[in-house]
């Protein structure tokens, strides 16, 4: 009998990131078995929906895992993406668990001189038997998505967005990073695929504005919404203008473009100037040093600011508010926030055209005073 390999020979990639688990089992799988053949490289697709399938896949694995090597050599067996191991219908089969338990059973034993396994399956459920003996088995790396907690918001989304852009040596501007998180959020897939677009346009330590992001990476609805309260905060009223006029394209109704956007941002531009000028505190030099300046104030300076899901204080996006309303004066937002409510009662009355109203309410209140010679 051939000697059994230890659990070195055993690979296990999992997590609640599919994007990050199937990457890093394909850059496992290249390292592996470099330029291998298909008597060095066997890959059965565990990606399957029917009970019948994956019992078929993983009996197809098993007989490969036992089959000797091509003239002695050495072969890769990689049980890829195996969706049944997940909390599926074909998962929670007792014919599928039970052809998986004998998987492991195999595993158990060892495996013969010369052959490796590799299996990946992004969301696999970790309360089932299998999991866990898999776990144990060999090596295991686990990708999950970032939990960022039910109070999670804006700025960890930003943080965690920062943090992948640094991670692969990029030169993200903050406002670069602001506007790629709102186009991506937590999809890390298409964050991986974006990141990986800006580090081909420019490679790292090139320093990447916010104009690079928003010419790579495509627009949604949610974040034109971002960027419209963006270009508000800085007092870009051509952005404002595109933007504006992409939501309408897009479907966007008036009402919801002012009530989601305009309005907050501009009563956040309001209050953060307000609370800059009667307490006489500077801008922020950055949104996140915002905090510490709330926390001094009293309670009744704070009890009616915007609040997070979790019902703590929103210092980050009231730090954007702070640190833009150098951009308007306090009577400036004051007339802006009445426009607002003029401009929604013309809206929900239907007293002209939607872009029109929104269009000449940002022109109202955005334009900057023409200096008299």
């Amino acid at each position: 009998m051939a000697a059994k390999k230890t659990s070195q020979a055993i690979h296990f990639i999992s997590g609640s990131d599919e994007a990050a688990v199937k990457k890093a089992a394909s850059e496992l799988a290249a390292k592996m078995a470099p330029g291998a053949d298909v008597f060095g490289l066997e890959i059965i697709d565990g990606g399957v929906d029917s009970v019948d399938a994956a019992i078929a896949r993983t009996r197809e694995t098993m007989q490969s895992l036992s089959t000797l090597p091509f003239m002695g050599g050495t072969k890769l067996v990689w049980l890829k993406s195996a969706s049944y191991l997940a909390d599926s219908v074909a998962g929670r089969s007792e014919n599928v668990i039970t052809a998986v338990e004998r998987l492991c059973d195999l595993l158990d034993e060892g495996l013969p001189d010369g052959i490796t396994f590799l299996l990946s399956a992004p969301a696999a459920d970790k309360r089932r038997s299998a999991y866990k003996r898999l776990s144990k088995a060999g090596s295991t790396t686990l990708h999950d998505k970032p939990s960022l907690g039910f109070g999670a918001g804006e700025e960890e989304i930003i943080n965690w967005t920062m943090q992948q852009a640094r991670a692969r040596g990029l030169k993200v501007s903050a406002d670069a990073v602001e506007v790629l998180a709102a186009r991506v959020g937590l999809d890390s897939a298409q964050l991986h695929s974006e990141l990986d677009k800006i580090e081909t346009a420019f490679g790292p330590g090139h320093p990447i504005g916010e104009r690079d992001v928003r010419d790579l990476v495509p627009a949604t609805r949610e974040s034109g919404v971002f960027d419209i309260g963006n270009a508000i905060s800085a007092r870009n009223l051509p952005l404002a203008l595109e933007t504006l006029e992409q939501l309408f394209y897009q479907g966007e109704k008036g009402v919801g473009i002012l009530l989601a956007s305009i309005v907050p941002t501009t009563r956040n531009l309001l209050l953060a100037k307000s609370l800059l000028i009667r307490h006489k505190l500077r801008p922020p030099a950055e949104a996140n040093y915002f905090a510490s300046a709330l926390a001094k104030l009293p309670s009744e300076e704070t009890d009616f600011l915007p609040r997070k899901k979790d019902g703590s204080l929103n210092a980050y996006g009231l730090g954007i508010a702070a640190k833009n309303s150098v951009h308007y004066s306090l009577e400036e937002l004051q007339r802006a926030f009445h426009k607002c409510a003029d401009a929604n009662l013309q809206l929900i009355t239907s007293q002209g055209a939607e872009d029109v109203v929104l269009t000449l309410l940002l022109i109202g209140f955005m334009a900057r005073p023409v200096a008299v010679a």
